[in-house]
């Protein structure tokens, strides 16, 4: 899916939004990504084929697929199913629980239970600081020794975090030791919506020099 379709879909299943919004981290921001709104189950395909075609283009050898809880549980099972229909890739798929479960089986994790020597791939929505990573990928070598090779989230918002010369992708996969990467990033996405191939442009002069400023004070030149 090239950029202006990943554009189209976002903000046919309302995804993306632009307006007045605060982000986790407590920025004020002018646009926002809410992958929760995926309701359907040709949106939740639509995006697990996205996911399957980059993963399946950018690791060569992937034995799990992570998805932290909550908004990655559907992305990990659903690209599991796609990457299997689509590439052949008969990938499993892990998830972790909020709470650790007492009873029956017990444990963090639902699904595959990683093996010694797997490689894992994290899929998320989006990560600004890494927080979700530092919550969940000390559950994986507690089960077995693996190796997280990689991370993949849908946009990349190229905001710095602690550093101003990264993006906060950037950091965590250099503090995870894992290849980072994303379907898209907010530049490809603007520049898109400002001079799409066809029809009116969705950001007027306004939308543009709000997210102008925004990407001033927060983002990463790339």
């Amino acid at each position: 899916m090239d950029t202006a379709a990943f554009v189209d879909f976002l903000l046919d299943s309302d995804v993306l939004a632009f307006g007045d919004f605060t982000t986790k981290s407590g920025r004020s921001t002018p646009y926002f990504l809410n992958f929760g709104n995926l309701g359907t189950g040709r949106e939740i395909d639509t995006i697990a084929r996205a996911y399957a075609d980059h993963v399946a283009a950018t690791f060569d050898d992937v034995d799990v697929l992570f998805g932290p809880a909550y908004k990655g549980i559907p992305l990990a099972v659903a690209t599991a199913m796609s990457l299997a229909r689509d590439h052949a890739m008969d990938v499993a798929w892990t998830c972790n629980r909020k709470e650790v479960k007492d009873h029956g089986e017990g444990g963090a994790l639902i699904g595959h239970l990683p093996r010694a020597g797997q490689r894992v791939v994290v899929v998320e929505d989006v990560t600004t600081a890494g927080t979700s990573l530092r919550e969940t990928l000390p559950l994986l070598p507690g089960v077995a020794d693996v190796e997280v090779i990689g991370l993949v989230i849908a946009v990349d918002r190229l905001e710095r975090h602690t550093r101003d010369d990264v993006t906060a992708l950037a950091q965590v996969a250099e503090e995870f030791d894992l290849h980072a990467t994303a379907l898209a990033d907010i530049d490809g996405i603007v520049e898109a919506l400002s001079a799409p191939a066809n029809g009116e442009p969705v950001l007027g002069a306004d939308d543009l020099d709000r997210i102008r400023a925004y990407r001033d004070r927060w983002g990463v030149t790339t």
